[in-house]
């Protein structure tokens, strides 16, 4: 791609296509606009002479605009007129390299994706402004960072952070976690990655799960924040993922080893091993896994935690959202008082505890203040309410009965705050805990509950959803 410059006073020129015409003509120039005359009176009103200010800022750039469009008018090739001034100003690198260039054509080389967005690109560095589409922000971050035009690169960093959710045809997520990884742009990575974490069902669904690479495939599946409906979910996308890519023996193994088989119950088992062709092809590889899990199921998890160790990612559950592991909460008018719920979860995803059932209790306080931040007393000696304003949001989770079933189980309890971006509804945060929020110190934090149209509020309403978790504790490890 080529940018020619003819003299110290000619428009750089950039054919996008084909070799532009050797003759040059330099841009005529729009008339100088009328500017708007202010006059700041003196303070002391006396007759004092006031200070006269002539603004006519915005003309300027609507001139330099009009200057880049009038640049842009041969019929043959698509040119990009721009002037080395603006261009120094804007960039280092375009600076360095008009400096240093040794002749009258400035040659660039740009992939085809950026050059069809170079436009768009010069426009910024003349208009301080940009219109762009989803597809187009990598080519321009590319460009922003290549030419170091930090302002563009900051704002498109931002611009692609809060469209995560924003519906396409193909999907962009995971190719923009690709070229973050790639640029070196750690917060836009883990803004990408941690956005397919929490909304993997979603993202399982979309058009760019088949053609995600295997790096990023492995670092989703060794997750255990994943919000999904089932493991079974997860095994079925992975499975359509091996059949399109087709990927090597040992690329295919290792993420089939990640799967969690001990969280499907026997009945899933026991089809995977007859219908799933993936599963017939690398059963050898799996093998331990899946006996393992069978043996999960029929023996008590007390039992296994003598033999075992169950503490293992096999034995984990995710973010499950199906009704065994949770129940979603909405809150209507979070702001105002407390609120309440029951649910009942699964003992654990061992078949052995497949029938039995832990009903839990769940309490939100929209104005909770904790015990060291609280006066004890009042002037006449009596205690204060837990409850007063300018405390914090809080839930409190706690089992409605206790049992002997539950020697040797930690129940991990996870909330997930929904929020509405884009017109969809996606996972903002994710909360984990034992029996209290106040445990992970940031719950709600940030969040404004009063106003409707907060990010955190959907129709005015906090949309949660609560997961428990049992996480096993080994026992006693016989060694032979």
């Amino acid at each position: 791609q080529l940018v020619r410059r003819s003299d110290e006073d000619q428009p750089l020129r950039k054919p996008l296509q084909r070799t532009y015409p050797s003759v040059l003509s330099t841009p005529h120039l729009p008339r100088p606009p009328t500017g708007s005359l202010k006059v700041d009176a003196p303070q002391d009103g006396g007759g004092g002479r006031g200070s006269d200010t002539i603004s006519h800022s915005l003309s300027v750039v609507q001139r330099l605009e009009a200057l880049l469009l009038q640049g842009n008018g041969s019929d043959v090739v698509k040119v990009i007129a721009a002037h080395a001034l603006v261009l120094s100003l804007q960039s280092a690198v375009f600076e360095e390299i008009l400096l240093n260039r040794n002749g009258s054509t400035v040659v660039l080389k740009e992939s085809s994706d950026c050059a069809a967005v170079f436009d768009k690109f010069i426009r910024y560095l003349y208009c301080g402004e940009i219109s762009l589409r989803l597809d187009q922000a990598t080519p321009l971050h590319k460009l922003a960072a290549k030419y170091q035009v930090l302002g563009l690169q900051q704002g498109i960093t931002q611009y692609m952070t809060q469209n995560l959710a924003r519906e396409s045809s193909s999907g962009h997520v995971a190719g923009w976690y690709e070229y973050a990884q790639q640029a070196g742009d750690g917060a836009l990575r883990d803004s990408c990655l941690q956005y397919m974490a929490w909304n993997l069902s979603s993202v399982l669904q979309g058009g760019e799960w088949a053609a995600i690479s295997s790096q990023l495939l492995m670092t989703l599946l060794q997750r255990s924040d994943l919000v999904l409906q089932s493991e079974m979910e997860l095994f079925a996308a992975l499975e359509a993922w091996i059949v399109h890519n087709e990927p090597d023996g040992l690329t295919a193994e290792n993420a089939l080893r990640a799967v969690r088989y001990a969280m499907m119950p026997p009945r899933e088992l026991f089809r995977l091993q007859t219908h799933s062709p993936v599963l017939a092809r690398y059963q050898e590889s799996v093998r331990d896994l899946l006996y393992l899990s069978y043996q999960f199921h029929s023996a008590s998890p007390m039992h296994m935690a003598k033999f075992f160790d169950v503490n293992c990612s096999l034995f984990m559950p995710r973010n499950y959202l199906s009704p065994l592991w949770g129940s979603p909460w909405i809150i209507s008018n979070p702001s105002r008082d407390d609120r309440s719920t029951s649910f009942q979860t699964q003992l654990g995803p061992s078949g052995h505890d497949s029938s039995k059932r832990v009903t839990w209790n769940a309490m939100f306080s929209p104005r909770w203040l904790p015990i060291g931040m609280r006066p004890m007393y009042t002037e006449a000696g009596a205690m204060q309410p837990t409850r007063v304003d300018g405390g914090r949001p809080r839930i409190i989770i706690t089992p409605a009965t206790s049992s002997a079933d539950f020697a040797g189980v930690n129940f991990q309890k996870t909330v997930l705050v929904m929020a509405q971006q884009q017109g969809k509804v996606v996972v903002k945060h994710v909360y984990n805990f034992h029996q209290s929020t106040e445990e992970s110190g940031d719950f709600l934090a940030e969040a404004d509950l009063h106003r409707r149209t907060s990010e955190y509020l959907v129709d005015g309403s906090l949309f949660l959803h609560v997961v428990v978790k049992p996480l096993y504790q080994t026992l006693i490890t016989i060694k032979n």
